[in-house]
């Protein structure tokens, strides 16, 4: 392991930290707002990651280190807690509380495009010959320190976003359904998701379709921030 390979490492764990933490956070204080105030009581309504690491250490910590050493990338889950009997009373407050996650990690991505397209006008970046997702942009000068920060967050980012809006349980995206559904149908619908069997099974099928849904999003944010290269 070279010291620019832990550097890298380091790097992808900061924001792997503040994007999963700002996405809980989020969760936090729309639910705070909406009338479930359990996640605030918390203290996870905080951009402090330690009352997210202290709830889920192994998401948070171990896989997050694991998957980097193994993938080169970091992937891991952190949980805001919310009361259940609130969110079976009000459906469509629970898919806002739901949907507040991953509209975050979308921010993150317009965030960091917007700052790889002002560091275009500046003359620092421009787009590199090939993709990873550690490097979305390339950078002249001093500018290169920024190169993997503001990839890891726009990639990180986007994959948060586009895994987490799968409507599988239990990613956020299945908690947005019943906003379709009469109350009697959401109801029946939510106890389903709350059976472990059912979840293992969701993330099994999330991960195995994620690529394949991944790839066109990527190529096509891609070709939105960087219009007429044409990246494939």
């Amino acid at each position: 392991m070279t010291p620019d390979h832990i550097v890298l490492g380091v790097t992808w764990y900061v924001v792997f930290l503040f994007s999963t933490t700002l996405h809980e956070a989020a969760h936090a204080f729309v639910a705070h707002k909406l009338g479930d105030s359990t996640a605030y009581q918390g203290g996870q309504v905080s951009l402090n990651p330690i009352p997210h690491i202290r709830r889920e250490p192994v998401g948070t910590v171990i896989v997050p280190l694991v998957s980097f050493a193994i993938s080169g990338w970091m992937i891991g889950w952190a949980s805001a807690p919310y009361d259940p009997f609130w969110a079976s009373r009000h459906h469509r407050r629970a898919a806002l509380m739901a949907l507040a996650g991953p509209a975050a990690n979308l921010v993150l991505v317009l965030a960091a495009a917007l700052a790889i397209r002002a560091g275009m006008s500046a003359g620092a970046f421009y787009p590199p010959p090939s993709i990873s997702f550690s490097q979305v942009t390339a950078a002249r000068g001093e500018a290169t320190a920024l190169v993997a920060p503001l990839s890891i967050l726009f990639t990180l980012n986007l994959i948060l976003f586009v895994f987490n809006l799968f409507p599988l349980p239990p990613l956020d995206g299945s908690s947005v359904l019943p906003i379709f559904m009469q109350p009697a149908t959401a109801e029946r619908y939510r106890a389903f998701l709350h059976q472990p069997m059912f979840s293992l099974l969701g993330m099994v099928l999330a991960w195995n379709l994620f690529g394949p849904v991944f790839r066109p999003v990527h190529t096509l944010a891609l070709n939105l921030l960087y219009p007429g290269v044409g990246y494939q």
